[in-house]
């Protein structure tokens, strides 16, 4: 394999290395909401980033029940 074969390989393992950790952690949630609301919800307002995600936390906090710790 060539070294410009292995950068490849390389670059690709760390693309879906970023990919899944992203997912791990939510990166998606926020889009997935939005997206939700807009199509369930169309007269309804859309909460920013930044209160969804607040919202989120402490909902988690209120009902542990789905955290393993």
């Amino acid at each position: 394999m060539s070294l410009r074969g292995v950068a490849r390989a390389c670059a690709s393992g760390a693309r879906a290395g970023a990919w899944w950790f992203n997912g791990i952690l939510g990166g998606g949630d926020y889009q997935r909401y939005v997206e939700h609301m807009r199509r369930n919800h169309p007269g309804s307002e859309v909460a920013s980033e930044r209160t969804y995600w607040r919202e989120r936390y402490a909902e988690a906090d209120a009902n542990p029940a789905t955290r393993c710790c």
